[in-house]
């Protein structure tokens, strides 16, 4: 056995899903099973060493009213704890779209850290989509149109349950990995939806982020939920690593620990989760 030490390690969870709701079993979705299974996956986390939590989006299938049930599981966990909203954190009443990211606790909608020497980045695929916003606000009308082009293009992705960044958080985006390879800082990027390999679930500026990411040669990794099944690819000297819905299945759970080295990523599964070692 090796000696040597991490520079750190850290917990993912994705898509716990909750509502209390009846099953989905065409999908294989059991919203009302996600706070036992989250509660089981936090008291085996509890018993690591991690320096945080990360749940990559999707605490609730629908209804304001959920988060009052999943977010105090969250009361049991002694790391840090992460949040981001997914797609299905914005199924609330319209009135309610903007308190999101504060009920999940976010000091903003997309923002970094630093932590282990590394440089973590948490991205914002809800930003320009047909649920974050209301209808008649600008972001949505931008949104309809970003989608109706894609359409017409026959991307792949182009699908109502996806989002998008705009223009002044792509900048944001940019200046932070040029101020982290400025510093020497290798980089772990966070956000909901997929960017790689292709897939229907993929963010609508997918193509974008990873040409940004291949430019700035920083990115070591990408992590991401939404695509409930997972998925993982790599482009550049990026991974891009999808990790399993906890919702899906009646019993099964599926969490993770990624545990960061100078010349890898160990990903350490549980449950569905499959482990991996992944060269820098």
């Amino acid at each position: 056995m090796s000696s040597e030490k991490p520079l750190l390690r850290f917990g993912v969870i994705a898509d716990p899903q909750y509502a209390d709701v009846e099953p989905r079993l065409e999908y294989d979705r059991f919203y009302r099973n996600s706070p036992n299974k989250l509660a089981d996956a936090i008291k085996v986390l509890n018993g690591e060493d991690l320096a945080f939590v990360v749940t990559l989006g999707d605490l609730i299938d629908r209804d304001w009213e959920s988060f009052d049930d999943i977010l105090p599981v969250y009361d049991g966990l002694r790391h840090e704890n992460i949040l981001l909203p997914g797609n299905h954190d914005f199924a609330v009443d319209p009135q309610r779209l903007g308190e999101v990211h504060a009920r999940l606790g976010m000091p903003a909608p997309f923002h970094d850290f630093p932590r282990g020497g590394i440089r973590f980045v948490i991205i914002d695929g809800n930003e320009v989509s047909l649920f974050s916003t209301p209808e008649g606000d600008a972001r949505n009308k931008q949104a309809r149109e970003r989608l109706a082009a894609m359409e017409a293009a026959g991307a792949i992705n182009a699908m109502p349950w996806n989002g998008g960044i705009g223009e002044d958080q792509f900048t944001w985006l940019e200046q932070t990995l040029a101020d982290a390879r400025e510093r020497g800082e290798a980089v772990i990027v966070m956000g909901h939806y997929p960017l790689y390999p292709e897939n229907q679930h993929n963010m609508w500026d997918s193509e974008r982020l990873t040409e940004l990411f291949a430019r700035s040669g920083n990115v070591i990794a990408y992590l991401n939920g939404h695509n409930h099944v997972g998925n993982l690819g790599q482009s550049g000297s990026t991974w891009y690593v999808n990790f399993k819905g906890m919702v899906d299945t009646a019993t099964e759970n599926t969490f993770a620990v990624v545990e960061v080295y100078k010349d890898r990523l160990e990903i350490i599964g549980h449950g569905r989760e499959e482990s991996r070692s992944l060269p820098l």
